[in-house]
């Protein structure tokens, strides 16, 4: 089992402080006939005027049951991109730290050390779109305090192989932030049960994606109980409000809607390789595919010329001329294959 001195990790001021409490964490709902009178809300009651539960309860117990997974494993917040921001803010301390991320990869870390003033280290997937072990060890010093790992990876879509995870999980002595927005579109485990042998693991998952509740925005972090307290510690106390706990107790199976979308994903891969400007489609274990065309300003425009839009990748290291294009609904995606079509018959 891999094990961490927090300590070691944690910026000192983080240690040291005492977190925001309020009178209201002293009791849940089941406490019944109290009148409170502690947090200047509106009295009169019409379904919103009291604070939502700050421990989130409700939310957790059902997340832990469908993750399988102990609710002091357990961080929520408002979209992932708070949980990545609360990491930053817990283990990384502004102009001294520095963080490793691995491009082309999400962008909200590059932002994220950017504005918490950290230095970003970047270290190139291989051409493969793996990690590349040996140089992200070597940019590795005593100020390096979070490693971010995206799989299935943004914009590639492909999954980090296992053994490259485990052996940065073994080898990297800071925090490995594994980013697993993506995971319930494949066959692949989670890390989430896999990570409880490693200390120095957080996975991440999101609502957003499989879930279809982008509109939300609630992130999820599991990690150790340590550092889930910590995470705590500095999280703003109403993070999640009432209407998106109520809303996420109500979560159901996913399965129908992620088969429906790899159905799809296939149907429309087996269109695309029929085109004549697309030169690549990249495997992808997402809900999108990354593909390369021939000129990607150019295909760019055609398309949003007719009123569909996709994501131009083609300033990201290793994707020159790539899309990046969602799987849509079965009409969605028909109108996009017949748009295609036409701007192949154009270019004849």
């Amino acid at each position: 089992m891999k094990t961490v001195d927090l300590n070691k990790l944690v910026r000192n001021t983080i240690l040291k402080m005492k977190p925001y409490t309020s009178a209201r964490d002293e009791f849940n709902d089941a406490d019944k006939g109290i009148i409170f009178l502690d947090a200047n809300e509106s009295p009169f009651e019409n379904g919103w005027n009291r604070y939502p539960d700050s421990k989130q309860s409700t939310v957790k117990k059902k997340i832990g049951i469908i993750k399988d997974i102990s609710e002091n494993r357990i961080t929520l917040g408002n979209g992932s991109d708070e949980i990545l921001d609360l990491i930053f803010r817990v283990f990384c301390e502004p102009g001294k730290d520095n963080i490793i991320s691995l491009p082309p990869t999400y962008g909200m870390y590059s932002v994220l050390a950017d504005l918490n003033g950290i230095e970003n280290r970047e270290v190139l997937l291989t051409t493969d779109f793996q990690p590349d072990i040996t140089p992200i060890l070597e940019q590795v010093d005593k100020h390096t305090k979070l490693l971010f790992l995206c799989s299935p990876n943004n914009p590639t879509g492909n999954l980090l192989s296992e053994e490259s995870i485990r052996t940065l999980l073994d080898r990297f002595n800071g925090i490995v932030v594994l980013d697993e927005a993506y995971i319930d579109f494949t066959t692949q485990e989670s890390w989430i049960r896999k990570g409880i042998a490693f200390d120095n693991l957080i996975v991440i998952q999101t609502l957003s994606k499989a879930y279809g509740m982008a509109g939300i925005r609630l992130g999820m972090a599991f990690a150790s109980p340590e550092i889930t307290a910590l995470l705590h510690k500095i999280k703003p106390p109403y993070n999640i409000g009432t209407l998106q706990q109520e809303k996420v107790a109500q979560i159901n199976n996913i399965e129908k809607e992620t088969a429906l979308i790899q159905n799809e994903k296939e149907v429309l891969i087996k269109v695309l390789l029929q085109i004549n400007f697309i030169t690549k489609i990249y495997p992808s274990d997402a809900n999108f595919l990354l593909i390369r065309v021939d000129d990607a300003d150019k295909r760019y425009r055609q398309l949003l010329e007719n009123g569909i839009v996709v994501r131009n990748r083609n300033s990201y290291p290793l994707c020159d001329n790539c899309l990046r294009i969602t799987i849509g609904t079965p009409d969605e995606n028909r109108i996009l294959t017949q748009v295609i079509l036409k701007i192949q018959e154009t270019a004849l």
